[in-house]
C-alpha cells in the first residue's frame, strides 16, 4: 500500500472516529443497506443481512427496526415482538414500536398463546402515552381486554379506536359483537349505522362493509324487525363479493321465511348457493346451511 493510500485510510478512520462512528457501525448500515434492496424478493436473505447488521450494532434501534418490519412480513410473531422489546429499550419514545410489539403479541395471541393478550397490554398503554393518536393501539388495547374478560374496558377502548380514525373499517365490527353479546342491541345498532355511513366503500373496506350489513341484520332479527333485516342483508348484498359464497344462502333463507315468502328470489338465491357450495368442496364446511337450503327449495316449490 502506498503512501498516499495509507494516509487517505487514517483519514477515514479519524472521520469515523470523530463522527462517533466505528467501522462495525458503517458495516451495519451498509448490510441494512443490503438488506433493505432484498426485502421485497428475498425476505430470508433480508433478515440474514438485518441480523447480521444488529450483531455489528446492537444498539441501533434503526436497525432493530428494519429486522422487525422483516420478521412481520414473514409473520414471525415471536421473534417480531423480541425485536420490538430491544427496540423500545434503546429508543422508548417511539410510539411506533411500542405498537408493533403490541401488535406482535396480539398476534402471538391469536395463534395459541392466549398469555400473549395480557402482556400486550404493557407496550399498547405506551403506545398511548407516547402518542395518543394512533388509533390501532387503542383497538389493539381492546382486543387484549376483551380477550382477559375485562368487557368495559374493551368498550371504552373499541370506542376510542372509532373517536381517533373512524374511516377504519375493522374497528366497528368486534365493537358490535361485543354489545350484541351483552345485549345491547340498541347500541350495536348504533354503531354498524355509523360505520356504514362513514366507512367509504373500497376494495380493502368491503369485506368489513359486508360484516357491519350482516352484523345490522343479526340486531333486526334479535329486535323483530323483519323488514330492516331484509334490507340490511340486501345492502350486504353490495358488498358480499366471492369472498361470501354462504351470502346466497343468507339472502335467500331470509327472503324464504318472509311472510309472505319471496318465493322466486329465494329459490334463485338458494339454488346459486347450492350449485356454487353444497356441489363443491364447501359442502362439509357449509353443511347444516345446504342441507337448509334443499328443504326450504323443496318446500318452496310445493
Amino acid at each position: 500500500m502506498n503512501l498516499w493510500k495509507l494516509t487517505n485510510v487514517a483519514v477515514l478512520t479519524l472521520g469515523f472516529a470523530a463522527a462517533g462512528c466505528s467501522r462495525d457501525h458503517i458495516e451495519a448500515i451498509n448490510l441494512a443497506n443490503e438488506g433493505d434492496q432484498s426485502l421485497r424478493v428475498n425476505v430470508e436473505g433480508a433478515i440474514q443481512k438485518y441480523e447480521q447488521a444488529v450483531q455489528l450494532a446492537p444498539t441501533n434501534h434503526r436497525i432493530l427496526w428494519k429486522l422487525a418490519t422483516a420478521y412481520e412480513k414473514k409473520e414471525d410473531w415471536d421473534k417480531m415482538a423480541a425485536t420490538l422489546s430491544r427496540a423500545v429499550q434503546v429508543a422508548p419514545d417511539f410510539a411506533t414500536y411500542w405498537y408493533k410489539r403490541g401488535l406482535a403479541l396480539i398476534n402471538q395471541a391469536e395463534a395459541g398463546n392466549p398469555d400473549a393478550y395480557e402482556q400486550a397490554k404493557e407496550p399498547l398503554k405506551k403506545c398511548i402515552e407516547k402518542d395518543a393518536h394512533i388509533a390501532e393501539c387503542y383497538f389493539l388495547l381492546a382486543e387484549a381486554f376483551l380477550w382477559t374478560d375485562d368487557e368495559q374496558a374493551a368498550l371504552e377502548h373499541y370506542h376510542k379506536a372509532i373517536e381517533h380514525d373512524p374511516t377504519v373499517s375493522f374497528f366497528y365490527p368486534p365493537l358490535a359483537e361485543l354489545y350484541i353479546t351483552l345485549r345491547k342491541v340498541d347500541e350495536a345498532e348504533q354503531v354498524l349505522k355509523e360505520g356504514t355511513k362513514l366507512v367509504p366503500p373500497s376494495e380493502k373496506n368491503n369485506p368489513k362493509i359486508y360484516a357491519m350489513y350482516v352484523l345490522l341484520g343479526n340486531v333486526a332479527q334479535l329486535k323483530g324487525d323483519k323488514s330492516a333485516q331484509l334490507a340490511a342483508m340486501e345492502r350486504a348484498e353490495q358488498y358480499a363479493g366471492d369472498q361470501h359464497p354462504e351470502f346466497a344462502f343468507n339472502l335467500g333463507s331470509t327472503y324464504a321465511v318472509m311472510d309472505p315468502p319471496q318465493k322466486e328470489k329465494a329459490v334463485r338465491l338458494l339454488e346459486q348457493f347450492t350449485k356454487r357450495v353444497c356441489r363443491g368442496a364447501g359442502s362439509q364446511k357449509f353443511k347444516e346451511q345446504c342441507e337448509t337450503s334443499a328443504s326450504l327449495i323443496q318446500k318452496l316449490g310445493q
